[in-house]
């Protein structure tokens, strides 16, 4: 008997019946998504790539996509062997990248969600030898007409609000900056120079110094990066990158701390005033639900404080003076009236030269991809 399922299985693979067999060998298969149609909830698998291991974690960018991963099950109702978990793939090496993505494939994925920038080139790789599983990818900028889309929001407007803190409660004048690229990546630039013109909002004669660690996730840089800011004299440290050791630096040293990703109030209680944060939940049911209803396409989603999707953690008014919540939270109700673009007018940048025209604002694709400028008020090293 044991002989003839073993013909038997090796009949099904030279038919073609790849699916059939991994049914046989106990696996979970992987049901086909096709475009413009309906995918029921029970037949969906996501495989979800990460640069940490979020399950371990309680902050950072890898744990706010975790946080969103979870608020998405539960909206959709997805069991738990649903979801497949790659973690600690480094976005430095592709070959690993396209390992864990293949992995998630053979393991019956027919969405794949690459959360970090390095990921993009072996998504785009991927889902032209896949066109039958959905890619995502986290902040990046290329995507195909089929199944390869991208993610992302307007952090700008909450690193805008956050500027306005650090504005009020600077004691020196000097703000401190860690990034995680240089002006080359406009995510990050943009980013800080929204931070930078919340700044001069309220306090022209503040400037933000910045480091960059040249990676997105360097904890050992990141503090760092901190600590020279700290001694150099910066009373507020605020980040784009993935721990909380920035805002440990903070709290160690006795000054303001500006956290992103997620509240990293939890890791430094004594000195983070607030946080940028991402609820990527909201992006990740929007997902799901347009796969579900066959809606899908790969149009970039770009949402704002109106989605849910980015905003500001509650400031803690026990470390800020009086005033600082009161401005924060009129500067945020302009950006949800519409009345307050960020990036609007002539702006001066930190070389002399001047972008934007007069009555007009930058236009989506120019914050994604075409800030590679920093603002007057930023000092680089």
């Amino acid at each position: 008997m044991k002989k003839w399922i073993l013909v038997l299985i090796a009949l099904l693979v030279l038919a073609g019946g790849g699916f059939l067999v991994t049914r046989v060998m106990g696996g979970r298969g992987r049901a086909e998504w096709r475009p413009g149609t309906p995918l029921e909830p029970e037949r969906i698998n996501v495989g979800v790539i990460y640069i940490t291991d979020p399950t371990s974690e309680t902050s950072g960018y890898a744990y706010s996509h975790e946080i969103g991963i979870r608020e998405m099950q539960r909206a959709i109702g997805l069991r738990d062997d649903q979801i497949i978990r790659k973690v600690n793939v480094q976005d430095t090496s592709a070959e690993a990248v396209e390992h864990s993505i293949r992995e998630c494939i053979a393991q019956g994925a027919n969405i794949v969600i690459a959360t970090s920038w390095g990921y993009m080139e072996t998504c785009e790789k991927l889902a032209d030898e896949f066109p039958l599983v959905i890619f995502t990818h986290a902040t990046g900028v290329r995507h195909n007409e089929t199944n390869f889309t991208n993610y992302s929001g307007r952090i700008y407007q909450p690193r805008y609000l956050s500027g306005i803190a650090a504005g009020l409660v600077t004691v020196t004048n000097k703000i401190g900056y860690v990034a995680a690229m240089g002006r080359d990546n406009s995510e990050v630039t943009g980013g800080l120079d929204a931070f930078a013109l919340g700044v001069e909002s309220v306090n022209p004669d503040a400037r933000i110094y910045v480091k960059v660690t040249n990676r997105w996730f360097d904890p050992m840089g990141e503090a760092q990066a901190a600590r020279s800011l700290i001694t150099e004299g910066a009373d507020v440290i605020a980040q784009h990158c993935d721990t909380p050791n920035p805002q440990l630096e903070a709290q160690s040293s006795g000054v303001w701390g500006i956290g992103y990703n997620s509240d990293m109030k939890n890791d430094a209680p004594r000195t983070t005033i607030t946080s940028v944060v991402w609820n990527w939940g909201s992006y990740y049911i929007h997902l799901l639900e347009s796969v579900i209803d066959g809606s899908f396409t790969t149009k970039t989603y770009y949402g704002g404080i109106d989605e849910g999707v980015v905003d500001l953690s509650p400031l803690d008014e026990s470390l800020v003076p009086p005033g600082v919540a009161e401005a924060v939270a009129a500067a945020r109700e302009r950006i949800m009236s519409a009345e307050f673009d960020v990036f609007e007018g002539v702006m001066e940048t930190n070389d002399g030269s001047v972008v934007g025209v007069e009555g007009g604002a930058l236009s989506d694709e120019e914050i994604q991809s075409g800030i590679h400028w920093y603002y007057r008020n930023v000092v680089e090293p």
